[in-house]
């Protein structure tokens, strides 16, 4: 795979994959964090020259024209952040992003308009494709969170340019899951959270045959409880992965570590009682586990501080509703920690990731992915269709 230091850009149209998936609301950008993220390879592409066209999609307009999934919000806060204008086409195929890019000096910007006004994008139509690739020379990637989609903009339009190459986002998400996957220090750890088993099979199986230890908590934690015969209350329970975990168990026992107290509640939202109880004891009917429980939190902290890295995915309890984060700030503190001391620490999946910028830690872990479904893939170990069309 060739990188995009090494290509030579100046006075070259250069097509990039961004993702500008941003949420808006009556027009007006409520987090632009994605934007941010590619701003580094936007610059560098600026200051050494080239004639920057940048696509991505908006939400999921079902290959129709919506006003309320444009781009040009996007182009507008785009120009703010550089500090310069933003060329906007309102179309991404067609005569006028052609004469659009036709007409570019070196260092300007063109942002195209929602890829996904087209049904020729999700279906990866050869001939969408074909337009597309035709507005520009060199090919770069910078959008990991839709690496693992087969869309036009992603595998389409690289399969048809020479030149092509990971942006510094792209390529610092590769580097980083590369890494955990292939040449982790040990001791390794895994924290999974979140609410099921069956999204994270793959990344379950794939992680417990290269982890030292892997911790588990959130809502898959009562189907392994299930699995070993304790009574989960009205905890979130898959019954039909009740089988799995109980295999999972059975091999890997020693590697999986579960929750030792549990913190229960009556209701998320309005709880009128709560208390921390033993699972061996079984949850009782009427109250339903919402978070690791604080002799949990002390001793998966002490033995992840051990770690030399750590892979974490997934809130180990209800983070959105307070005090329920107790258990997810805890690992948080643990991982920073653990990077301070020189440890590689990776977050990946979209709450998880919400949950480590809500709390302004972000900066202080080694790598905090910007692709929820793209990273779930990757740990799972499946080459994300994205990544394969820069090295074809």
């Amino acid at each position: 795979m060739l990188k995009l230091r090494e290509l030579d850009v100046t006075n070259k149209r250069v097509l990039m994959r961004v993702d500008f998936n941003v949420p808006v609301q009556a027009g007006e950008i409520t987090d632009d964090t994605r934007i941010r993220a590619t701003l580094p390879t936007i610059q560098y592409l600026i200051d050494k020259g080239a004639k920057l066209i940048l696509m991505s999609h908006l939400g999921r307009p079902k290959g129709e024209r919506k006003p309320e999934y444009s781009l040009l919000p996007v182009a507008a806060r785009l120009s703010r952040l550089l500090g310069k204008p933003v060329i906007f086409s309102s179309d991404c195929i067609g005569d006028e992003p052609e004469s659009k890019a036709s007409r570019l000096k070196p260092g300007d910007v063109l942002l195209l308009e929602n890829l996904r006004f087209h049904k020729g994008e999700t279906k990866n139509d050869p001939e969408f494709a074909a337009g597309l690739a035709k507005l520009g020379e060199i090919y770069v990637n910078d959008a990991f969170a839709v690496s693992h989609r087969a869309h036009a903009s992603v595998v389409g339009v690289p399969k048809l340019m020479k030149i092509k190459a990971p942006g510094f986002l792209l390529e610092k998400e590769i580097e980083a899951f590369e890494k955990v996957l292939k040449n982790p220090d040990h001791p390794f750890h895994a924290v999974m959270g979140g609410a099921k088993i069956s999204d994270k099979i793959e990344v379950i199986h794939n992680l417990l045959d290269k982890v030292d230890k892997l911790f588990v908590g959130g809502g898959m934690s009562f189907t392994f409880f299930r699995a070993m015969g304790y009574e989960t209350g009205d905890s979130i329970v898959e019954e039909d992965k009740v089988g799995l975990a109980e295999e999972l168990l059975n091999k890997y026992g020693d590697k999986i570590a579960l929750p030792v107290d549990i913190v229960v509640a009556d209701d998320i939202e309005q709880p009128t009682k709560t208390e921390v109880i033993d699972p061996n004891a079984g949850i009782p009917k009427g109250v339903k586990g919402v978070d690791i429980g604080p002799a949990t939190r002390d001793r998966w902290g002490k033995e992840l501080m051990n770690a030399k890295t750590i892979v974490w995915n997934g809130p180990v309890g209800v983070f959105e509703h307070k005090p329920f984060d107790e258990g997810s700030k805890a690992i948080a503190k643990v991982l920073v920690k653990v990077t301070e001391m020189g440890g590689t620490t990776v977050v990946g999946g979209g709450d998880t990731v919400a949950f480590v910028n809500q709390t302004g830690i972000g900066d202080k872990l080694t790598h905090v992915s910007t692709g929820g479904g793209a990273s779930l893939e990757y740990l799972a170990g499946y080459e994300l269709p994205g990544i394969k069309a820069l090295s074809e």
